[in-house]
């Protein structure tokens, strides 16, 4: 049988293995539910003017979109385990497509935040970096650092691409049309999802791209949320897992918790208009995809934590200088900021990846979505704490430096991630292939 696999696998290599088109489909998946995430932002201050709605009310639609964006990633990963890949992410596509159509009846707050706090935060979230691990880790031996900058690359840029149309649609026709321009975005990837996207290799005659047979291992047909809460359970058992979880709830709050919702707002308070800081935004996913591509790239190459310890010292030492930068007129500094902000928004992730699965094993892309879960808790106390301080202050300054120390801690705790074979296997799963090795030289 496994013959029979293999040798069905090398006839295909001739052409473009499959689990290229399985890449290619996912990452068109993920920029169109990342539509949806770049909606709220763009929207702040046209809600605000239409129901009188305080910074800190749409704040908090924006905190609990993020957080079950967050801790819905875990358990989406033990139920593409259980009923495949395509039919969660199609059940999750037409979720996220619900909740944000529904927002054009809305009259109230607690609506906004049950259809984008809790709908658009659920499907996003089934989707989300959880939907990375899975698929890297099923269709990839080889490349799977690149391919894994690839699909987040996918996943950020989509929602900081569409700021420029959601605030043109915005401007042009008003907030309603731009809430279903996003709707009818992600419903057009449902179709491509159907034709193109498998749950396994084997479903096409195939094997992982640069693996064997014996690489595609079989699901877990049950217990989906026991699944994520055992994985939850064991990875809390070792210091890595506090330290990646730390590292990247910073990284939440440093990015899609702080900037993406109120950079806009912020330039706006000192007299550039929405659609120009819009822009601005959508230069930062652009630079974010060669950011995140070249990322993972050198985590083929390079030792993960070095890369996390200046990813999060460079991004803590460019939000000390931001408040400086802002104005009514784009000067070079903003530009050069936007630019470097890009290429670092989320370099964090294919190394951070690496390192789950160094410390986890097979176990890696359910572990790895409790690691993203304290990334996006992160990422909801900055939407709501940059929406307080803003009502409190006056001014976003504070956010600023408060996130921008709060990195360099993070880069600190990077550099005390300890090596694999040092930090013993997790418990109740298989050490790493280092860790491995270490045992056998140790006898």
């Amino acid at each position: 049988m496994l013959a029979a696999v293999t040798s069905t696998a090398a006839r295909r290599t001739a052409g473009i293995h499959p689990a290229w088109w399985v890449a290619g489909v996912t990452f068109l998946a993920l920029v169109g539910a990342a539509a949806f995430r770049a909606v709220p932002g763009v929207l702040i201050d046209p809600l605000r003017a239409e129901f009188g709605w305080s910074v800190t009310t749409i704040s908090a639609a924006v905190a609990v979109n993020m957080a079950l964006f967050g801790l819905t990633a875990p358990f989406a990963a033990a139920l593409m385990e259980r009923f495949g890949i395509r039919r969660v992410v199609v059940a999750a596509l037409l979720l996220t497509a619900t909740g944000s159509g529904l927002t054009v009846f809305m009259t109230a707050s607690w609506q906004l935040v049950l259809l984008w706090g809790v709908l658009v935060g659920l499907g996003t979230g089934s989707m989300a970096l959880a939907l990375v691990a899975t698929v890297t880790g099923r269709w990839f031996v080889a490349r799977r650092g690149l391919v894994s900058g690839v699909l987040t690359a996918g996943s950020a840029t989509g929602q900081l691409v569409f700021l420029p149309l959601v605030a043109w649609a915005d401007a042009s026709w008003g907030w309603r049309a731009a809430s279903l321009g996003t709707t009818a975005a992600a419903l057009a990837v449902v179709p491509l999802v159907l034709w193109l996207l498998r749950d396994r290799p084997r479903d096409v005659g195939a094997v992982p791209y640069g693996g064997t047979a014996a690489d595609d291992v079989d699901p877990v047909r049950t217990g989906a949320a026991r699944t994520a809460v055992r994985g939850l359970l064991s990875a809390v058992r070792t210091v890595p897992f506090w330290l990646l979880a730390g590292g990247f709830f910073i990284c939440g709050l440093s990015t899609n918790g702080l900037v993406q919702p109120h950079f806009i707002p912020a330039a706006h308070d000192h007299g550039m208009p929405i659609t120009t800081a819009a822009w601005l935004l959508a230069l930062v996913g652009v630079f974010d995809i060669a950011g995140t591509v070249l990322s993972g790239w050198l985590t083929d190459r390079v030792d993960p934590r070095l890369l996390l310890l200046a990813y999060y010292g460079l991004r803590g030492m460019s939000l000390f200088l931001l408040p400086a930068l802002f104005g009514p007129e784009l000067h070079v500094s903003m530009v050069a900021f936007i630019v470097f902000y890009g290429l670092d928004w989320v370099a964090t992730v294919p190394p951070t990846l690496a390192l789950c699965r160094e410390f986890f094993g097979p176990r890696a892309p359910v572990v790895f979505g409790w690691v993203f879960a304290s990334h996006q808790l992160g990422a909801a106390f900055a939407a709501f704490g940059g929406g307080v301080v803003r009502d409190v202050t006056g001014s976003y300054d504070l956010a600023w430096f408060l996130a921008g120390a709060l990195c360099l801690a993070a880069a600190a705790m990077s550099f005390l991630i300890p090596r694999g074979p040092s930090a013993g296997p997790l418990e109740g799963l298989p050490p790493s292939p280092a860790q491995a090795a270490a045992g056998q030289a140790h006898g």
